[in-house]
């Protein structure tokens, strides 16, 4: 089997393309080159770049050294984040986990996430998972004061210093912020925290593959070095597959169809279709445009969304990502009295039917009007999903510069906060408090 991803861009499984890509080659090999050489807006973001290839030993060495100190003494560890500083290492997580960890024993703590919302029954229901049991914190923040992760630290920190003992708390909370300003990176030099860094050049959803992902990845036991070792493959490689793909959601792009829509048929990736949503979304929205990214869970979702994507306004393109080998294999049983008519699989594996269920939809859908691209991953290991993260910001970067935006900027994110700031009564807001009250008036 090949030892990378691959990209294929089958919008069609006759053979024929429904779509010209040749025009784009040379586009996507200049937004290529001003991503390489950094001469494009928002260059300054571009430490994510070279990361894999520029992680030291002796940073390997220190965040599996304070996993070991988490894994130690807590019971569960509460990583605090939003947007890129948890979808990474959630993504991840899930990917690489039993599907009902959750509700097994095993030897390391369990990872939970908190300051992803401001959800009042999901703080309580953490609060009371955590209450009476070792814990410790990972709270991830540049400056301390984003709103979700702050009320969830603010929470959580209390509550660790009265349950253990400010000594315990001390220990087990690390803060991954800013290297030096700051509200947290403040706290953190006060009370004595062990502390990474989270590097200025790289945005958080770039940032799975610094300390923001790779720590709570580390802690719940999976292999942070081939992770690496795997977003090194990609980012050394010769980036036939990264081109392909941004090439192709182009050029869908330019020929009406709007919406990619991310598929799986591994439940496992539900996640990591969260953060390629996250990193796409917010690199190219802009300048009212970009591709609109979705997802869902085949086959689950065929028996929901399945009538849409197959029938629906064609406004969509679907990137399949078809995972190769499984972890384990489930035989179907022959039943003599066969009432359930599933004799003709039996003897097959699960994952057969699966795959078949897998081509079957790819094959309806592109009759129905929806082309498919299909990304393949060998396996879901810590290596493959280090090639898949990697593949993804490249191309997102490249596909970005493609489109004529700047795709390390996210100005829009910042509307909501100012009217909530206002509503809530912040100081510094009173204008816009103003201006709000008088709207909601009429």
């Amino acid at each position: 089997m090949n030892n990378f991803i691959q990209v294929i861009n089958q919008y069609a499984l006759d053979g024929e393309s429904a779509i010209n890509t040749e025009a784009l080659k040379e586009t996507a090999h200049l937004a290529k080159q001003t991503l390489e050489n950094g001469t494009g807006e928002g260059n300054d973001f571009l430490g994510w770049l070279h990361l894999p290839s520029s992680i030291t030993e002796q940073q390997l060495q220190s965040i599996e050294a304070t996993a070991a100190q988490l894994r130690r003494e807590c019971e569960y560890v509460v990583a605090i984040g939003i947007g890129g500083s948890y979808l990474g290492a959630k993504a991840v997580l899930e990917a690489l986990s039993d599907h009902f960890a959750a509700y097994k024993p095993s030897g390391n703590p369990k990872v939970v996430f908190a300051g992803n919302n401001i959800g009042e029954d999901y703080l309580y229901d953490l609060m009371g998972l955590v209450k009476g049991h070792k814990f410790g914190i990972i709270v991830i923040s540049k400056s301390g004061t984003t709103t979700e992760p702050a009320i969830a630290f603010r929470l959580l920190k209390e509550m660790l210093e009265q349950q253990e003992g400010k000594e315990f708390a001390s220990r087990n909370i690390v803060a991954i912020t800013d290297a030096v300003r700051g509200a947290l990176r403040n706290l953190a030099t006060q009370e004595g925290y062990v502390t990474y860094v989270i590097p200025d050049n790289v945005g958080g959803r770039f940032s799975v593959l610094t300390p923001v992902g790779l720590l709570p990845i580390a802690v719940a036991g999976f292999d942070i070095r081939s992770l690496v070792q795997g977003a090194i493959e990609i980012e050394q490689g010769d980036d036939e597959a990264v081109l392909n793909y941004a090439i192709a959601r182009n050029a869908l792009y330019q020929s009406g169809k709007k919406i990619e829509i991310l598929v799986n048929f591994c439940p496992r990736l539900h996640y990591l279709a969260e953060w390629w949503k996250q990193l796409y979304g917010e690199s190219e929205g802009k300048n009212h445009k970009g591709i609109f990214p979705a997802s869902v869970d085949f086959t689950t979702d065929l028996h929901s969304m399945g009538q849409w994507i197959q029938d629906g306004e064609r406004s969509i393109f679907e990137t399949v990502l078809s995972v190769g080998d499984q972890d384990h294999e489930v035989v179907i049983p022959s039943d003599e009295a066969n009432l359930d008519g599933l004799n003709y699989i039996a003897g097959r594996r699960v994952d057969e039917v699966n795959k078949m269920a897998e081509l079957g939809t790819r094959l309806a859908h592109v009759d129905g009007g929806v082309p498919n691209l299909l990304i393949t991953v060998p396996a879901l290991n810590e290596r493959y999903l280090g090639q898949l993260i990697y593949f993804f910001e490249k191309a997102c970067g490249i596909s970005g510069y493609m489109l004529g935006v700047n795709p390390f900027n996210q100005p829009g994110v910042e509307a909501y906060k100012k009217n909530m700031f206002a509503l809530l009564g912040k100081p510094g807001y009173e204008q816009q408090s103003t201006k709000i009250q008088a709207r909601l008036k009429g």
